[in-house]
């Protein structure tokens, strides 16, 4: 199992506030791996000191075995790392295909871009099928679709996705799951934060725990959607084993 991505006792926050109080956690390539906890337990912090937005105060941050932790967003995204914010980020006035070349604007290789271009609308088809339409007409599953076809086009090692799902219907959900595994088929990492924690784990191959600015757990998916105190603390369910649960309550 290969490590892309790791995090050796990371501290950060917002002014004289900690929010990560030493996170260490390392994300296996070529896959899912769902972070999940409380409210306030840091995970958008989490993707945040990994894209470069913010600026661990010590620790370190290891990308493809560098060390990435003072690099600020650009380079990192050059690097390969793309962050996808939880608010939606189209511009709702214009086309879903203008939508998608808004990220070529970093690429300067005409057929590298017309390459990536394609393998997005090969992997997700409804930037084709849509590509007239405005993005602010399409479903909010679609649209999330739309936003991580265009991270394709910086061809990303590693996406980082903060909470795709909410306020989104169980039928847009649904959409958006089956195109993060879309994305870990294609050979792509991603690190979810996700506030429905049930559908991120099932999604996942590996999962952590964040309590208090710490990971506190860590293991697969579907070793800690069966642990008994996960299910009680953060899956709003009994201590019964989750691994009985429909596919009905799991979206």
């Amino acid at each position: 199992m290969t490590i892309l991505l790791s995090l050796d006792g990371v501290v950060a926050g917002y002014g004289a506030g900690d929010i990560l109080k030493g996170v260490t956690l390392e994300v296996p390539g070529e896959g899912v791996t769902c972070l999940i906890g409380p409210n306030g337990a840091g995970k958008s912090t989490v993707l945040k000191a990994v894209s470069g937005l913010l600026r661990p105060k010590s620790g370190r941050v290891l990308f493809c075995g560098d060390d990435v932790t003072a690099l600020g967003p650009r380079p990192k995204l050059l690097r390969g790392i793309v962050h996808v914010p939880q608010d939606r980020s189209l511009f709702p006035a214009m086309t879903v295909w203008d939508n998608l070349l808004m990220a070529g604007y970093l690429r300067r290789n005409d057929r590298t871009l017309k390459s990536r271009i394609d393998d997005a609308a090969e992997l997700f088809p409804i930037v084709a099928q849509r590509r007239t339409a405005h993005a602010g007409s399409l479903s909010g599953g679609e649209q999330k679709q739309v936003e991580l076809a265009r991270t394709l086009l910086f061809d990303p090692q590693l996406i980082l996705l903060d909470e795709p799902s909410i306020g989104l219907d169980p039928k847009s959900r649904h959409l958006v799951f089956e195109a993060i595994g879309q994305l870990a088929a294609s050979g792509r990492t991603v690190l979810l934060v996700e506030q429905n924690a049930r559908s991120g784990l099932a999604a996942a191959q590996f999962g952590a725990v964040l309590e208090a600015g710490v990971v506190a757990l860590t293991g697969t998916g579907q070793d800690l959607l069966s642990d008994p105190e996960v299910a009680r603390l953060y899956l709003g369910a009994s201590s019964r084993s989750t691994t009985t649960l429909t596919t009905q309550e799991r979206i």
